[in-house]
């Protein structure tokens, strides 16, 4: 995977991150997805930021 493409998701309360990657020719706004928080033990939204 190109370290270029890869795009930060943070979760605001916890400041937990995930990486992915998205589709920058069809997704042009920010993405947020609910994936699973550890620390929160349940799924929340997070949001794309910068690097």
């Amino acid at each position: 995977m190109s370290q270029d493409k890869l795009i930060k998701l943070v979760h605001k309360e916890t400041g937990e991150v995930y990486w992915t990657r998205k589709n920058k020719k069809k997704v042009e706004r920010k993405i947020e997805l609910k994936k699973y928080s550890s620390k929160l033990r349940k799924h929340v939204k997070f949001t794309e930021s910068k690097k």
